[in-house]
């Protein structure tokens, strides 16, 4: 099933934070952020304490296997201010940010490189929630 097909979930939290990231936030549009407005319109908004511990929430730790090439590859999604792609700190406003965020363990991601070409993810486990571990304030 891909991403397209599964319905996504944010937490209460990341939904208001990146509300103000959106276009309907303060100041100018950011890169990136006209794909954030659909998905804060279509996602299912649930209260931090009740969402699924295999939910990618903001600052999940999440593992991919990337489907062109087999290769595995931990990555955690942060707001940009945080963004480190060496240390493996991926912008939530990045393709693949976008693409992860509110998905679920077991979803095939896909979206667009930097240098136009279509990539595929399996996201094959959250290997840590802050929501899980008792942080909902994250």
């Amino acid at each position: 099933m891909n991403d397209q097909a599964r319905e996504r979930v944010l937490t209460e939290l990341d939904h208001v934070r990146l509300a103000t990231l959106s276009s309907r936030g303060p100041g100018a549009r950011r890169p990136g952020s006209m794909g954030i407005d659909a998905l804060l319109d279509e996602a299912r908004v649930v209260p931090s304490r009740k969402v699924g511990p295999d939910i990618v929430t903001m600052y999940s730790q999440v593992q991919l296997r990337f489907v062109d090439d087999g290769v595995r590859r931990r990555i955690t999604l942060c707001y940009p201010q945080d963004a480190d792609v060496r240390r493996g700190l991926v912008s939530v406003l990045s393709p693949i940010g976008l693409g992860l965020l509110g998905q679920q363990a077991g979803a095939m991601v896909r979206w667009e490189s930097p240098d136009g070409s279509e990539r595929i993810a399996d996201v094959e486990a959250i290997a840590f929630q802050p929501e899980a571990s008792g942080d909902y304030l994250t």
